[in-house]
């Protein structure tokens, strides 16, 4: 089956014949290898538009959990963003970048650097989710083992505020749950 995802930015796999023509007639005066330039710096500014767009406040702050591809393997791994914003989700310290809604309804982030490639799961935790379940939680990640009826238990999607923002539809959670199964 086809993995459905709706792509909010990705600076991976920029295709210049996609932008020639607009390009060419816009900046008819430079080189192409300026043309080439120019399409990465408009994709860039791309990315701040996507960020004034998914600026949507969610009430808890949001658990990043990340599967890593490090020099020596891969790991596990989390981080919050404290603030809870969603743009925040938008940033990134390596060389390429794809942030999107998968068919589950998560936001997602596939993120590629020298090493090799980082997985990030995006969710907020739950106005239910107690500051022990939180800890937990934490504490499964931190060590390796958590599963995803962990994290969902403590966590919800972002994919429905995203939704919201871009009018495309989700399949709801449970529906989602059965597809993944």
């Amino acid at each position: 089956m086809k993995e459905e995802r709706h792509v909010i930015w990705s600076n991976y796999g920029l295709d210049y014949e996609d932008w020639r023509d607009d390009l060419e007639a816009e900046y008819p005066d430079l080189s192409e290898n300026e043309r080439i330039s120019l399409m990465y710096e408009i994709n860039g500014d791309y990315l701040d538009d996507e960020r004034a767009n998914l600026n949507v406040q969610l009430s808890q702050p949001i658990l990043v959990v990340g599967d890593l591809g490090l020099w020596n393997g891969r790991r596990m791994g989390y981080k919050e963003i404290p603030s809870g914003n969603i743009r925040d989700c938008l940033y990134s310290d390596t060389d390429y970048s794809t942030w999107y809604v998968d068919r589950l309804g998560d936001l997602r982030c596939d993120a590629i650097h020298h090493d090799g490639t980082n997985f990030y799961l995006y969710r907020v935790y739950k106005d239910s989710a107690s500051p022990s379940q939180i800890e937990l939680l934490k504490e499964k990640l931190y060590r390796g083992i958590a599963t995803r009826a962990d994290i969902t238990r403590v966590t919800r999607r972002l994919g429905d505020d995203i939704a919201k923002v871009y009018g495309f539809s989700i399949p709801r959670q449970r529906q989602a749950a059965a597809m993944e199964r």
